[in-house]
């Protein structure tokens, strides 16, 4: 059975070929490179290119800057923190030391009277 839109050979050759020249018909009235208006859509798309880089090295420049406003911050939340420390170590050595000099004091005052009821109850005896 025969279909009525069966193409033979040569017709699918001439319509390839057909198709062909039209498809290089299209190039050839394509503009050219060196076209004025070709010239300006290519200068429009590398001030759009450079614009785009310009912004892209501003937000990159504006990401290091708030790095390191953040790295300083940080360093600084961390010198204080380190004073803090610092300052609450050296509160609870003077604690400490104030407490030993009360117990070698209080020490030394029970030492005391012990050593004068001793020398009074001598004193008593003898």
């Amino acid at each position: 059975m025969r279909h009525p839109n069966d193409n033979g050979f040569a017709e699918r050759r001439t319509a390839a070929a057909e198709a062909k020249k039209q498809l290089l018909a299209k190039f050839a009235t394509a503009p050219k490179a060196t076209d004025p208006e070709m010239r300006e859509r290519l200068a429009a798309r590398e001030a759009i290119a450079a614009a785009r880089e310009a912004r892209r090295a501003e937000r990159d420049a504006l990401r290091a800057a708030e790095n390191e406003r953040e790295a300083r911050e940080a360093a600084e939340r961390v010198a204080a923190a380190e004073a803090d420390e610092k300052a609450e170590a050296l509160a609870r050595q003077a604690e400490i030391d104030s407490r030993v000099s009360r117990v070698v004091a209080d020490e030394a005052a029970r030492k005391a009277e012990r050593d004068r009821r001793y020398a009074a109850r001598k004193a008593r005896q003898g």
